[in-house]
């Protein structure tokens, strides 16, 4: 699965903390943060839906939204792609650097570390044949 943009992280981001959500509620988040307007968050959530990000759901006359991407598996990813492409690290991060997230609770700390290590420990998807003859 692909990992979500960062407009689309943040989104997330804001379902994971105070879901559900409208896309009003949303956008009056994340409007000073990205400076776009409201048919901007309005695409991005329809695109979050077709990527299977984000569940709407009516209620009256508005809709609400959730998250569908598990809040850990995805920011594991993130730090373990992160890791990999940027500073070419091999192995399992340590989880101490989450520890003073606003994102993640305590009780998240472990399943994380479960999951890095899950991650970093795993074959790449695509093997290196560049040192082939």
């Amino acid at each position: 699965m692909q990992q979500p943009t960062a407009p689309e992280l943040e989104i997330l981001k804001l379902l994971w903390q105070k879901q559900p959500l409208t896309a009003r509620e949303l956008h009056d988040e994340l409007a000073p943060v990205f400076g776009w307007g409201y048919s901007s968050t309005r695409k991005t959530l329809e695109r979050m839906g077709e990527k299977g990000f984000v569940a709407v759901q009516g209620q009256g006359n508005r809709n609400i939204y959730f998250a569908t991407l598990d809040k850990m598996s995805t920011l594991a990813g993130f730090a373990q792609d992160f890791a990999k492409r940027v500073f070419e690290l091999d192995g399992p991060l340590p989880v101490a650097m989450f520890a003073d997230s606003k994102l993640i609770s305590a009780a998240e700390i472990a399943d994380l570390e479960k999951l890095l290590l899950k991650l970093a420990t795993a074959p790449d998807d695509v093997p290196d044949h560049s040192q082939e003859h």
